[in-house]
């Protein structure tokens, strides 16, 4: 890992609670002592204790390690900005309107990146009646195939789920500028602008 618990981290988090070093050595059943090492950088808390610090810190494991609080603030959200995460075991796919510590089997996964679309995963849009057909020319088969497809516009996320052997096509109302991203098992995700 990148980080660790810091001791200026302790030390703010703890004052911004109201604790002094021995309300929070109670909590934790160490002596004030342990704590004052550890804000003083002489000695780091025991990975065991990390969960039980957090909780008494009232922060997450991951703000006490990175030393940064986060925020719950409405922040104003545009979909442009889409991360995908699909999981290797169960296929499983997120969608995040932004980054994301997300984890599926026990397992992290890091955000897809996307490439433009290439020609061996062609796509041709064609209209029908109030809608669009979206095609991709790519084989469906139970190794080598495409997950899904979503389009994404500032304020809208239309995503479709595909199977094997089935058709690597949909339906989509397509409305304003966007991208269409389409996510092969082999090959990773891919983006193109509508």
């Amino acid at each position: 890992m990148d980080h660790y618990v810091t001791g200026p981290a302790i030390r703010q988090l703890r004052e911004r609670r109201g604790l002094t070093q021995a309300a929070l050595a109670e909590l934790l059943d160490v002596s004030p002592k342990t704590v004052s090492k550890w804000e003083t950088a002489k000695g780091l808390p025991d990975i065991s204790l990390l969960d039980p610090l957090a909780s008494a810190l009232g922060v997450s494991v991951l703000e006490l390690m990175s030393g940064h609080t986060v925020e719950n603030r409405n922040v104003s959200g545009n979909l442009l900005r889409s991360q995908f995460y699909c999981c290797p075991v169960c296929g499983n796919i997120v969608h995040m309107m932004g980054s994301a510590v997300v984890s599926c089997c026990g397992i992290a996964l890091p955000p897809l990146e996307a490439e433009e679309v290439d020609e061996a995963h062609a796509v041709t849009v064609e209209e029908v009646e109030d809608e669009r057909l979206i095609t991709v020319h790519h084989e469906m088969t139970k190794s080598h195939f495409i997950s899904f497809l979503a389009y994404v516009t500032t304020d809208r996320l239309h995503l479709v789920k595909l199977y094997p052997e089935g058709e690597a096509q949909c339906r989509l109302q397509i409305r304003g500028r966007g991208y269409l991203y389409l996510y092969c098992v082999r090959h990773g995700l891919m983006k193109q602008k509508l």
